[in-house]
């Protein structure tokens, strides 16, 4: 059995990112947890208590969708990590890696448009830095629409070199995205249902499967 934690900025971004590698996990018998940074709502005009409620609801929700053993919240100012000094974001995080010893994790592409994302990935570098007896081996980056693709792309394009089929949990994974309802976007917007079902078909496609996951390998031990 492994141990997987997904390291993301937001909740729903593990479910946009990873939402079928998890549930893919989760059946191998491996444990997955999540660790949010930002709370995802503060940054929002007239955004108060009710709403971040709304959001914990769905996360949680969510997790129990996906199979996911525990949801740990940092509850940072959202879109607003590249105001704090990362020491501030790595020692809390530290702290869910040293009380979980994931062997791999998942989070952020470098390159995303969104801050947050971006500060998510270097604090997640930095506190998975490779020192002795460090429980870390893999380190996956995914992509989440609405920021990935947004982004400048001569600046840290994201290039997969990575696929997880996951055609037997499609459903799983769209299930997972309808508990963030709010959060999603009608069609033809890249974060709608509908798209988010085309790219696991794109990217299962590439890879020669129905669906499937794409990811950047940033780092692997063996």
């Amino acid at each position: 059995m492994k141990t997987v934690l997904i390291v993301a900025a937001h909740s729903d971004d593990e479910a946009l990112g990873c939402g079928g590698t998890i549930a893919r996990h989760v059946a191998e018998g491996d444990a997955v947890y999540a660790v949010f940074l930002a709370d995802g709502v503060s940054s929002r005009g007239g955004a108060g208590t009710a709403e971040l409620d709304k959001r914990l609801e769905a996360a949680e929700r969510a997790r129990q969708i996906l199979g996911i053993s525990k949801n740990y919240y940092l509850g940072l100012p959202d879109n607003r990590l590249d105001s704090l000094p990362l020491i501030n974001i790595i020692q809390p995080l530290e702290k869910v890696i040293t009380e979980v010893k994931p062997q791999t994790i998942y989070t952020h592409h470098y390159g995303d448009l969104n801050v947050d994302h971006r500060i998510t990935h270097q604090a997640v570098m930095t506190a998975c830095r490779p020192m002795p007896n460090g429980s870390v081996r893999d380190i996956y980056t995914f992509e989440v629409m609405s920021s990935t693709e947004w982004a400048t792309p001569s600046e840290s394009p994201f290039l997969p070199n990575y696929y997880v089929n996951i055609s037997d949990f499609l459903k799983v994974k769209m299930n997972a995205l309808k508990a963030y309802e709010l959060e999603m976007r009608p069609a033809p917007h890249s974060r709608s249902i509908e798209h988010l079902e085309q790219l696991t078909q794109h990217r299962g496609g590439t890879a020669g499967v129905a669906a499937a996951e794409a990811f950047m390998l940033v780092r692997a031990l063996r």
